[in-house]
């Protein structure tokens, strides 16, 4: 903004201010909502408008002015409605007509008139007064090109909403998702609750965390990576079935699919297994997807996605084999998976253990292709800490991926519920840790203490509601599905 601009606007408001009015009222008195008039009256030709004339009080933002001689008209936006204002200057008092030109695009008015529309059929109100009720001392970006700048829509999310329809689209498609969520899960008779984001020891998934400093007591403690040990922990206290969509926090990178703060749905059932997730997530997307886009079909990057149906399922180990003729179970120890990796002429990276070397083959050369919702069986081990083993090959758990558009929406289980394993598998994370993974799960005695008291066999899943929306939406990066995502420190 020009500096004359920022003068201009301020020199407007001390002149309302000069006026007596108050340009930033705390009341505005009852008005009509714009979806409302329009509701009411759009039915209507402009010979019944005329034959029976009706008068209303509206306000909203001031998004374009345009003046025609005597004739001066508004566009006003509400709610994401719009309707037009016209004012007949001769027919103005002469306070109405100076506060009027006194009007800058931006500010929020409130006006009375009387519903007409125009030779070109546009539904207006023929407005006899206005009052600026917030004053805006900053132009907005035009409506046409928007922001350019993509920093600046992230960091400015209040402007790009104004003026970038995509951006409100996302918002209300992020909105209806979750609402259709939590009545899917409420009508088979899942608890919402709450567990501490603030947490003394942080656990649940592989992730670094966000440390912080609890003055009170001296503490250092953590945001939360998952809400998982605190979910099971009601299982085992006797809530059954039990969900939570909340934020959690991953002290990570940042990608298309990556933010350090990010939004799960984590729900706990007793006496069911990963196969019973599936059912649960497969039923659950099908109807946030039908209820949200109107249907089970849609279109990702030039790519059609069906949603309906049973989706397929695969081992790890299948579709390794399929990608890359590597047999990992063939292959039992780290050298020999990664020599059988090197035959094939492919690039093993840094992966230091092999399950680690089977997680990197996967994400390199199958997830990219999963396109079609896919479940992904049959985990190794030792990246699962939390989940039990398969009772076919103890070197896998009872574990799934959810893939869809080549980005895993969400992760299950066949919870862990012997204690004793359990601690063998922290203390496996502990020695990872010792070795430098800094992912790696730490030891959780209270956790252990909770599952000595006995958990029944319990399914387990996480869903990632920012990547499901990316996939709805079309978007080409997480930051435009977060109202406000975590932005890198101005030229940095």
């Amino acid at each position: 903004m020009s500096e004359a601009e920022r003068r201009a606007r301020a020199e407007r408001l001390a002149a309302l201010r000069a006026t007596g009015a108050d340009p930033y009222p705390a009341s505005i008195g009852a008005v009509m909502p714009l979806a409302g008039v329009r509701e009411r009256w759009d039915a209507l030709d402009a010979a019944a408008l005329e034959a029976t004339p009706e008068r209303v009080a509206v306000a909203g933002r001031v998004m374009a002015i345009r003046s025609f001689g005597k004739l001066v008209f508004f566009t006003l936006r509400e709610n994401g409605a719009t309707l037009q204002l016209s004012f007949r200057k001769p027919e103005l008092d002469p306070e109405t007509l100076a506060t009027l030109g006194l009007v800058d695009v931006g500010d929020f008015v409130r006006s009375e008139g009387v519903v007409w529309r125009t030779r070109t059929g546009e539904l207006t109100v023929g407005a006899t007064s206005v009052r600026v009720i917030a004053k805006c001392l900053h132009p907005l970006p035009e409506k046409w090109h928007g922001l350019v700048d993509v920093e600046a829509r992230y960091r400015q999310r209040y402007l790009d909403l104004l003026v970038n329809e995509e951006a409100r689209r996302i918002a209300l498609v992020r909105s209806r998702t979750v609402t259709a969520m939590r009545s899917f899960l409420d009508g088979r008779d899942f608890l919402e609750v709450e567990t501490p984001v603030l947490q003394p020891l942080y656990g649940g998934a592989a992730a670094r965390p966000f440390t912080s400093r609890f003055e009170a007591y001296d503490q250092t403690v953590y945001l939360r990576v998952s809400d998982e040990l605190y979910l099971k922990r009601l299982v085992i206290g006797g809530l059954d079935r039990v969900y939570e969509i909340g934020r959690d926090f991953r002290n990570e990178g940042v990608s298309r699919k990556h933010n350090p703060e990010f939004t799960m749905m984590e729900c706990y059932q007793a006496y069911a297994d990963y196969e019973d997730m599936m059912e649960l997530v497969q039923a659950m997307v099908q109807h946030v997807v039908a209820g949200v886009m109107g249907g089970t079909r849609l279109v990702f990057r030039e790519q059609e996605i069906e949603f309906g149906g049973v989706w397929p399922r695969v081992s790890i180990r299948d579709a390794l084999l399929e990608k890359t003729g590597v047999d990992v179970l063939a292959a039992p120890d780290f050298a020999t998976l990664r020599a059988r990796v090197l035959e094939k002429g492919l690039d093993p990276g840094e992966a230091p253990t092999w399950g680690q070397l089977v997680d990197q083959l996967f994400s390199d050369h199958v997830e990219p292709t999963l396109v079609q919702p896919t479940f992904v069986t049959n985990h190794p081990v030792e990246l699962s800490p939390l989940a039990k083993r398969s009772t076919e090959d103890p070197r896998l758990v009872e574990r799934f991926e959810l893939f869809v558009a080549g980005m895993e929406l969400a992760n299950a289980f066949s919870e862990l519920n012997d204690p004793a394993d359990q601690r063998a598998r922290f203390d496996e994370q502990r020695l990872a840790a010792a070795a430098g993974d800094q992912d790696a799960h730490p030891l959780d005695e209270e956790f252990l203490l909770a599952l000595e008291h006995g958990m029944p066999p319990t399914g387990g899943l996480g869903l990632g509601i920012d990547r499901l929306v990316i996939v709805l939406t079309d978007a080409q990066h997480i930051r435009e599905v977060l109202l406000f995502p975590y932005m890198r420190p101005e030229g940095a």
